[in-house]
C-alpha cells in the first residue's frame, strides 16, 4: 500500500473530533521538529529512499506522506506524493525562499516564526518575502465606477449624485 493511502486511511479511522485532533496534533509536532532539523542543519537536499529520509527527519513513514505533500510546492522538482512507497528513491531539493513564502500562504505561523530561519534567511530577506506575499494576496479591483452607474455604497443613487460629488 502506498504511504499516502495509509495516511488517508488513518484519517478516515478517526471517528471522533478528539481522535482527529490527536492525529493532527502529532503531525504538527513532528512536522515542526522536521523543519527545525532541516533549517538548523541547512540540509536542503534530501536524497534516498522515502524510509531513509523519513528516518533522518525522525518521522514515521506514514507521517512523511503529508509532510512531503506539504513541502512539495517548495521543491525544485515536485514529487508524485500519492505514489510514494517506503522503498521509493527520491531527491528533494528544497528552495528556502519558496518554502518561507509557502509557509506564509499556509498561515503556518508556528513554522515561519521558527528561530532556525535566522541561519537560513536573514530578517530583511524574510521581510521582503512577506511584503511580496502580501502584495500577491491583496485584493485589487480594476473596475471603475462611471458617473451614471449606481453608487457602490448601495444607496441606489447614481454615483454622480452620491459619493462622486
Amino acid at each position: 500500500m502506498k504511504i499516502y493511502e495509509t495516511w488517508e486511511n488513518m484519517q478516515n479511522m478517526c471517528q471522533s473530533e478528539m481522535q482527529q485532533r490527536e492525529l493532527w496534533g502529532k503531525y504538527y509536532m513532528d512536522e515542526t521538529e522536521a523543519y527545525k532539523k532541516i533549517l538548523g542543519d541547512k540540509t536542503f537536499v534530501l536524497k534516498g529512499t522515502v524510509k531513509e529520509i523519513a528516518d533522518s527527519l525522525n518521522l514515521e513513514t506514514v507521517i512523511f506522506a503529508p509532510f512531503a505533500d506539504g513541502i512539495n510546492t517548495s521543491l525544485e522538482k515536485e514529487l508524485d506524493t500519492k505514489a510514494l512507497e517506503e522503498e521509493t528513491e527520491i531527491e528533494m531539493t528544497i528552495l528556502p525562499e519558496k518554502l518561507y513564502y509557502n509557509m506564509l500562504s499556509a498561515k503556518a505561523k508556528w513554522l515561519y516564526e521558527l528561530k532556525e530561519w535566522d541561519g537560513v534567511l536573514d530578517k530583511e530577506k524574510r521581510l521582503e518575502i512577506t511584503r511580496v506575499w502580501r502584495s500577491d494576496h491583496q485584493a485589487v479591483s480594476n473596475k471603475t465606477v462611471g458617473r451614471n452607474d449606481p453608487c457602490p455604497c448601495g444607496s441606489g443613487k447614481k454615483y454622480k449624485n452620491c459619493c462622486g460629488r
